[in-house]
């Protein structure tokens, strides 16, 4: 600055902007941790966002008509916090002191459920772009389903805010070209083209045409030179919001730590903190004139709490405007509350199949088909579809249209080949709220998704994944087709329920406690080849239990046989065969063993009596868990290395699958 010259005097914009900037570097420095220069970036997109544009109300985050943000870069949460603090939600001041400290509210990566305003959990990157679409397509569905001329309930936009490292992960492709085919146009991300990840700048790795990119997805590209040009950004999401026929990536061109006078776009502000001299440095040079840490201007407090103002008219607007329409269409109406509230009418349960033994052999994934039919007769709000496998998973609706640009009523979603997208967007589709996701896939892929699965369980969304072809008995397509461990991953998984029904009736009884599911993702294993049909009376309500008396013997067992799904029925066979050589044995079916943990010590031990030590499980796969049941002196035929190609029944029988394969165990085990 030459001799004589001043310093502009800052706007009320830059002291906002810069009111985020200090928020961040200040939480970050006290946490020693975190990422302070993500948010520095990018705080003027946020500012513009939450002040200029987004419909919301801080005093309701859970109004059906909001916007929808999502972080998908979640090391950038201090963005987020300081946004929410600053424009009135319950997150006070006090929780952005202790930021990625033990209970607070504002932890490492944004958590659903955990700091109000938080749309969904982000961090590992890609995810939260495609919960993102997941959120536009329920936007989409509800808007066709329920708006009628005059009278547009569902009438709102999914922003993302996204970095390269999102960029980079390919779950943000699938669902990006996904969003592009569908033609999503209340689908708007915001891009921090920074050039800059944790080794170094993106050129060591990443030197693709993005926009280019985005273009062949079908979306429209908005370049901003200035990403930290407020009235730029601004221009650019109008010019977003005016595209009526694609989703919408704005470029923003912007620096890292903006402002640093030492580590601006650098690495080493990334995921680390500033550091006390850099930051006074870095204020100085922003024109800040607070001295203390956490300081909060009044007209900048002042300029953000009018979104409060704006918010509560916005949603008494929508109010006004939904009594309208409930005494106009008040049967929509009635349904409309249902779908967000996720009603169950009284005795559903009933319209279900019921399954004999006479219309067996059935496989599960067959069955599976046909309780997913029924059930989407009862719930209009069910609706999702498979990775490309839909005529093998069995998870068409019939009936019903397509989800399509051109049909967003439709309730058979068409992933494509993009089973981690899936999964992604199911969840965001769950959180947006008035619809109920499935997707199915072969088990064998739940490699692919599992990423999705994890962070359901986390958020403890109610999902339900069809995963088929459970087990070596795929047969010819051989061990790259074949899950062999892919069971116990799942098992692995906390607050994912996992169930292996045995036959068509237990596949309805799973299906039943899917839906009735509130706060567990669930994963259904199911079979390819065809299964009887047990004895209702048997099996009926023993999903609920997890774990249960199959088939008792006559006199003291003295062993207890264990198995799930299509092991099942030869483990039957096995018991008959025992009982002939003067061998009294148990069949205990164990469907699911997170909902067996959740009986009683006495239930469980009452299934499984302690006395009785000698123990065999039966599951074609992987036997890691099943010694926790069997004991150390049980027995588990299962599988140790991979699957092999030969018709299904061969593998089975090569593999040990047979009843007197189970018999010629128990022997042993009793000569012994």
């Amino acid at each position: 600055m030459s001799k004589g010259t001043q310093k502009k005097q800052p706007t009320i914009d830059d002291l906002c902007i810069n009111t985020i900037r200090t928020l961040s570097m200040d939480a970050v420095q006290k946490a020693n941790s975190g990422h302070p220069g993500a948010p520095m970036g990018l705080a003027p997109a946020g500012y513009v966002l939450w002040t200029r544009v987004m419909k919301y109300n801080p005093k309701n985050p859970d109004w059906p008509d909001r916007d929808r943000f999502v972080l998908s870069g979640g090391h950038a949460s201090m963005l987020l916090y300081s946004l929410l603090h600053l424009t009135g939600y319950d997150l006070s001041l006090e929780d952005i002191q202790n930021f990625r400290q033990w209970g607070s509210k504002t932890p490492g990566h944004p958590e659903y459920g955990h700091t109000p305003g938080v749309e969904t959990t982000t961090g590992p990157l890609g995810q939260g772009f495609a919960n993102a679409v997941g959120m536009s397509m329920a936007e989409r569905h509800l808007a066709a389903c329920f708006n009628r001329p005059g009278h547009d309930i569902v009438d709102h936009y999914t922003y993302v805010m996204c970095g390269d490292g999102d960029m980079m992960e390919g779950v943000s492709s699938e669902a990006a070209s996904l969003a592009g085919h569908l033609g999503l146009s209340k689908l708007i991300c915001l891009y921090d083209d920074n050039g800059i990840s944790i080794e170094g700048t993106t050129g060591i790795a990443f030197t693709e045409n993005v926009a280019k990119r985005f273009d062949a997805y079908h979306w429209q590209v908005i370049k901003v030179k200035d990403g930290s040009d407020p009235d730029a950004i601004e221009q650019a999401i109008l010019a977003a919001k005016a595209e009526t026929g694609k989703p919408s990536l704005i470029m923003l061109k912007t620096h890292i730590a903006h402002g640093s006078p030492n580590k601006q776009d650098t690495a080493d502000a990334h995921g680390a903190p500033l550091g006390e001299e850099e930051i006074k440095l870095t204020k100085a040079e922003l024109g800040w004139q607070e001295k203390k840490p956490f300081a909060i201007p009044k007209k900048a407090l002042t300029a953000f709490r009018n979104c409060v103002k704006t918010g509560e008219k916005a949603e008494a607007g929508w109010k006004k405007a939904y009594l309208k329409y409930n005494r106009k269409h008040p049967d929509l109406a009635d349904a409309w509350v249902n779908a967000l509230t996720r009603f169950m009418p009284k005795g559903w349960e009933a319209n279900l199949p019921r399954f004999k033994p006479e219309d067996g052999p059935m496989a599960t994934r067959a069955a599976s088909g046909k309780v997913l039919n029924a059930a989407a007769a009862i719930f209009p709000s069910l609706m999702g579809g498979s990775a490309d496998l839909a005529p093998s998973n069995k998870t068409f609706i019939d009936g019903f249209p397509e989800f399509q640009k051109k049909s967003y009523d439709g309730r058979n979603i068409r992933f494509g080949v993009r089973e981690f997208a899936m999964g992604a967007i199911m969840s965001g589709m769950f959180l947006h709220g008035g619809v109920r996701p499935y997707g199915g896939t072969f088990l064998v892929f739940a490699d692919y998704i599992r990423p999705a699965i994890r962070l359901a369980a986390l958020m403890k969304l109610p999902v339900i994944y069809v995963f088929t072809h459970d087990s070596v008995a795929v047969g010819e397509d051989g061990p790259t087709h074949q899950p062999v461990e892919h069971l116990a991953a799942l098992r692995a998984i906390p607050n994912l329920t996992v169930i292996r029904p045995a036959d068509a009736t237990e596949t309805a009884h799973a299906w039943r406690k899917a839906i009735s599911m509130n706060n567990s993702p669930v994963a259904l294993i199911l079979s390819r080849q065809k299964l009887p049909i047990l004895d209702a009376k048997q099996t009926a309500c023993g999903v609920d239990q997890g774990g249960y008396l199959l088939s008792n013997c006559k006199g003291r067992p003295k062993i207890l046989l264990i198995a799930t799904g299509a092991e099942v029925h030869i483990t039957l066979k096995a018991q008959e065969i025992l009982a002939g050589k003067g061998i009294p044995a148990r069949v205990i079916n164990m469907p699911s063993w997170e909902l067996f943990e959740e009986n009683s010590a006495e239930f469980k031990n009452r299934i499984l009596p302690p006395s009785i030590k000698h123990r065999i499980a039966v599951e074609a796969g992987i036997p890691m868990g099943w010694e926790r049941y069997v004991g150390p002196g049980g027995k588990v035929i299962g599988i140790d290395g991979f699957g092999a190609s030969a018709p299904g029944g061969t593998v089975l029988e090569k593999f040990g699958f047979t009843a007197d394969k189970i018999v010629e165990t128990a022997l042993g085990m009793l000569k012994k």
